[in-house]
């Protein structure tokens, strides 16, 4: 799995990674998110064109898993970090995240940011193995409170969600 920059040619690859691997929500009653549509291809295409849009790519060059990120405050938020399940348990994920930290860092920002379910395995527990940590209420930024009110009002927050950050060393 090698990590590289997401080409326009990838776009619609990463809509298909984003559906398949969001079938898994349905196993945990969360129908809604397993339904929502990936991001348009315009919006990935404007996060490819910062040049924070990675995919890991597979032998033949195709995304396998992908991660999107923005700076906010100071620190790199996650848009979206997304493993096909034919590629998941694998430590995908895991590579995009730490090629995403390693990013930051040469960028002088300080930390990861993201925000997930707090209660699904897969998510804030999975991020806390990776060295994430909630961040209470009160730490939020107000670029990481505007990210929390833009979920909100797309209606995720119907489940419970945390906002966690690792610190870059």
């Amino acid at each position: 799995m090698r990590i590289r920059v997401v080409t326009e040619a990838d776009l619609p690859l990463l809509q298909d990674i984003e559906r398949a691997a969001g079938e898994c929500f349905r196993t945990v009653g969360m129908e809604a998110i397993a339904d929502d549509e990936p991001l348009t291809l315009k919006e990935l295409d404007d996060y490819r064109r910062t040049g924070l849009a990675w995919a890991a790519a597979d032998d033949r060059g195709a995304p396998a898993a992908y991660l999107i990120a923005e700076p906010i405050d100071g620190a790199l938020h996650i848009e979206q970090v997304s493993v096909h399940p034919d590629w998941a348990r694998r430590g995908v994920g895991r590579r995009l995240i730490d090629h995403a930290a390693a990013c930051a860092a040469a960028d002088g920002l300080d930390a990861l940011t993201l925000t997930t379910f707090a209660e699904v395995p897969w998510n804030a527990p999975y991020y806390a193995r990776l060295g994430f940590a909630p961040l209470p209420e009160a730490a939020l930024t107000p670029g990481l409170r505007a990210v929390v009110d833009r979920e909100a009002a797309h209606g995720i927050d119907r489940w419970p969600r945390v906002c966690m950050r690792r610190p870059l060393a």
